[in-house]
């Protein structure tokens, strides 16, 4: 069995004028800037396979339409088809179509944040490593040793980060290193499972002025 290797690419800064917590609503694409992030995601991609032989490689790619988008990029300049895949989408939560801020303060939303490390108020942690390790593997099998491309979302990513490095799961999510078209690159081996062997922010250049609110 061979090992492969992972890339895993957030997707770039998402219209969001109101601030809302968008989640797994539809209708929630790319801004201007997302698609200028997406598109320097796609050549650093594009750069470090340069000499890699891509005739196995696999595009996989959340059904939102944040992904959809932020992937284009990504498949043309690789050559690749995406493949949408439900187990590397956002997960989903409580708070979702909320201004979190205003949620916070709203007496009847306290309970669920009794426990955050489970999260209480939405998809456990563990949920979300399970199905992200599922999509994985099984991308990882079919591509025998050839690059995987994953364009996700900012918890499924951090999540596999965290299950990589085996750290604990429960975390503050104002520490997440895990930036908008930032790429995560792990190593799945059969036998010795996740290794996390590189972190990268192609589109840094476009992070300070960028809005990054919408993720749980």
């Amino acid at each position: 069995m061979l090992a492969s290797r992972i890339h895993l690419i957030r997707h770039g800064e998402v219209r969001n004028p109101d601030g809302v917590l968008y989640g797994r609503l539809p209708s929630f694409g790319l801004s201007e800037r997302g698609h200028r992030m997406a598109a320097l995601a796609a050549a650093d991609i594009a750069a470090h396979l340069a000499d890699a032989d891509l005739a196995g490689a696999r595009l996989v790619v959340s059904p939102l339409q944040r992904t959809r988008e932020s992937a284009a990029p990504v498949a043309a300049a690789l050559g690749l088809e995406p493949i949408f895949d439900e187990r590397v989408i956002e997960p989903w939560n409580r708070f979702e179509g909320t201004v979190m801020r205003r949620a916070l303060r709203d007496p009847r939303n306290w309970p669920l944040l009794r426990r955050p490390s489970l999260p209480s108020w939405g998809e456990p942690f563990a949920d979300i490593v399970g199905r992200m390790r599922a999509a994985i593997d099984e991308h990882a099998e079919a591509a025998r040793g050839a690059d995987v491309i994953v364009v996700s979302h900012q918890l499924p990513i951090w999540m596999v980060h965290r299950a990589a490095t085996n750290q604990p799961l429960p975390h503050n999510p104002a520490n997440r290193r895990c930036a908008l078209s930032s790429v995560t690159v792990v190593e799945r081996h059969p036998a010795t499972g996740l290794t996390e062997v590189d972190y990268r922010e192609p589109a840094a250049s476009e992070l300070a002025d960028a809005i990054d609110q919408g993720a749980v």
